[in-house]
């Protein structure tokens, strides 16, 4: 049988990519980091803070998130928005998703058969 370990492994694995198309979606609605944790748990997606910030200055850095403080509220936030460049690689990451997810299913169809 394999270890919780192991299987944990692969499916922490599995999600890192996909947290990067996650959270070009849910940003097409700004949002603050910790709102964002929230919404991607809630949907799914658990993602440690340690992993999610670093995540969301790479993408800033590659001009794929833009990002604004707010400063009206008692404790300023820095809100982050999908960029332009965001959405089309966005897109892009969508559609080969969709053609990864078409290729899985063939093969376990075709071994079912």
């Amino acid at each position: 049988m394999v270890s919780d370990e192991i299987l944990r492994t692969h499916l922490q694995e599995l999600r890192r990519g996909t947290v990067v198309v996650a959270s070009l979606v849910a940003l097409r609605r700004p949002d603050y980091g910790y709102a964002l944790l929230q919404r991607l748990s809630d949907h799914g997606f658990p993602v440690d803070a340690n992993t999610l910030y670093p995540l969301l200055r790479r993408l800033e850095e590659q001009g794929l998130l833009t990002s604004e403080w707010n400063t009206e509220e008692s404790r300023p936030r820095k809100f982050y928005r999908t960029s332009e460049e965001g959405e089309s690689v966005l897109g892009r990451l969508l559609t080969d998703l969709a053609t990864v997810q078409t290729s899985l299913t063939g093969l376990i169809e075709g071994a079912d058969r």
